[in-house]
Formats: C-alpha cells, structure tokens, sequence
C-alpha cells in the first residue's frame, strides 16, 4: 500500500446504509482521485472553489491561472468517470477589474481538448439571491451547471424529474382551435412547429434547463454550500439504483447525503479537515432521522 493510500485509509469514514456505501475521505481531491479505478464512476456532481474565492477556506486561486489548475484534476475525473457517465460542473465567472472575466469559457475550451463533450448547460437560478447595489451591474442571481460527457450516448432518465404540467394549461387548452389541433409550422420557415392538442391528458412534462432552487449556506456552516436539492436532481436525472456518484469537492456534504437518500453509493473528497468533519456529522444526521 503507498503513501497516498495510507493516508485515505487513516482519513476517511466508510458506511453502510441503505444498501449502498458512502466513503468521505479527508484530502486533496488531486491525490485522492489516483486511487479510484478507471471507468467505475457513474456521475460526478461538484462545486470547486471559484477563482479567488474563499481564500482562507481554499486558498483563492488565480482567476488566470484557474485552467491551469483544474485541468490535471478534470483528466482524473475523465479516467474514472464511465462511458455512460456524465460530469456536472457547477462554477460562475467573477468579475475582475469591471468586466466578467473568461476563465470559465478558457476551461471549456481546453476540456474539450482533452477530450470532454460539452454536451450541455444547465441555469441555476437563485431565487433567494442576496440583495445588493452596484454601479454597473446588477446582483448575480444565476450560477452555470455545465454537463459534460465522455461519449454522446450516455445514461439519462428523462421521466425521473419531469413537472407538473401547471395552471396555464386548463386555460389554454380549454378551447382549442382547427389550427391547435394539426402542427402548425412556424411563419419564419425556421422548421419548428407545434401541434397544442399533444398536450391534451397530460399531466407532466419534461423540465426546462433552468432550474429554481433557493440557496442554502446559513444553515449548512460551510461558506459555499449548495441545496441538496441540486445534485438530488442530478443523480435523479443522470443515475440509478446502486450507481455511484462521487463529489471530488465535498464541501459540508451535501451530495453524499443527497446520494445517500436516493440508495445510490457516493465518495465525497474534502480537503479542510472541518468541512470533513461536517460532511461526517450532516451525513450520521441524516442516517439517525
């Protein structure tokens, strides 16, 4: 056993619940991730520290050396990750010196040379974001959830997190006219069309990209801690039954209980001894409801 393993082995916390394994290990995720085998992960749901962010918690990195950065950690992510699987990354650009700066545009790009599919991005929107005044901007109330894949046919359960249809639809579907009842091509010639009578009898629908979710920090002790019912809609989506989810950037825990709650395995990496801690207690909290 070497080094690195030894100290997994010294500083980490393995359970048994539900049918499936949580494994929360005390380290840098850069490290760490050389120990899990090829190919054996199903999804990967993480929030890294943003650029120059969080300085007393993570250090702050460089907004222009953030690429640089987390491009080793995204090839290790692309070896364990499975074919099927799909990676979820959710990061925002900040602002520097009074424009929105690129380095999550420059990740990107340099992810799809290494080999990732950036297949598709998902909305964030924070509906309780805080209030604030600038003088050229105003107050950040979404967050980017960027997809990526290794292959472009991979595991997606469409129907675990579809909607209710909603209110409007009794309205609109109430009196339907000759024209609601065939495809109705668009008048621009762009080759959509709709045909409103294929709403009839239906009560849920496939959800948007953008998605509603209130932020949670004050309750979580953590200074970035997303609402479990983020990656809960994730492993929904992207998972099933006994797959495993690992969060490189565990933070107070969040996706291995959210993980946990929906009989999937998760491993959670944390590199601050007291969000390792957190993640310990909010995780055994959650098993003793």
């Amino acid at each position: 056993m070497d080094i690195i393993q030894q100290e997994i082995k010294k500083n980490s916390l393995f359970l048994a619940e539900h049918n499936v394994t949580t494994k929360i290990i005390l380290g840098d995720c850069s490290n760490v991730l050389k120990t899990i085998k090829d190919n054996s992960i199903d999804l990967i749901v993480t929030s890294p520290p943003y650029s120059d962010q969080r300085k007393n918690t993570y250090g702050g990195i460089k907004a222009d050396q953030y690429v640089e950065w987390f491009l080793p950690i995204s090839a290790e992510l692309f070896r364990v990750l499975k074919p099927s699987g799909t990676f979820i990354l959710n990061i925002k650009e900040k602002v520097k010196d009074g424009e929105r700066h690129t380095y999550v545009l420059e990740l990107i790009q340099a992810m799809r040379k290494q080999g990732w599919l950036w297949t598709e991005e998902f909305i964030w929107y924070k509906k309780n974001c805080y209030p604030g005044k600038w003088p050229n901007r105003f107050r950040d109330a979404w967050e980017r959830l960027l997809q990526f894949n290794k292959n472009k046919h991979f595991y997606m359960n469409q129907e675990a997190v579809m909607v209710a249809t909603g209110d409007w639809a009794k309205t609109r579907l109430k009196h339907l006219s000759n024209k609601d009842l065939i495809r109705d091509n668009s008048k621009v010639n762009s080759g959509f069309g709709k045909n409103i009578s294929n709403w009839l009898k239906r009560d849920m629908v496939y959800p948007t990209n953008v998605l509603n979710i209130a932020t949670e920090t004050s309750n979580k002790q953590h200074s970035a801690a997303f609402p479990k019912e983020l990656p809960n809609w994730f492993i929904k989506l992207f998972t099933k039954t006994g797959d495993t989810v690992l969060d490189p950037f565990l933070g107070s825990g969040t996706t291995v209980a959210a993980s946990l709650e929906l009989d999937r395995n998760s491993i959670g990496i944390e590199i601050k001894k007291e969000y390792y801690d957190l993640s310990i207690d909010n995780v055994k909290k959650f098993i003793n409801k």
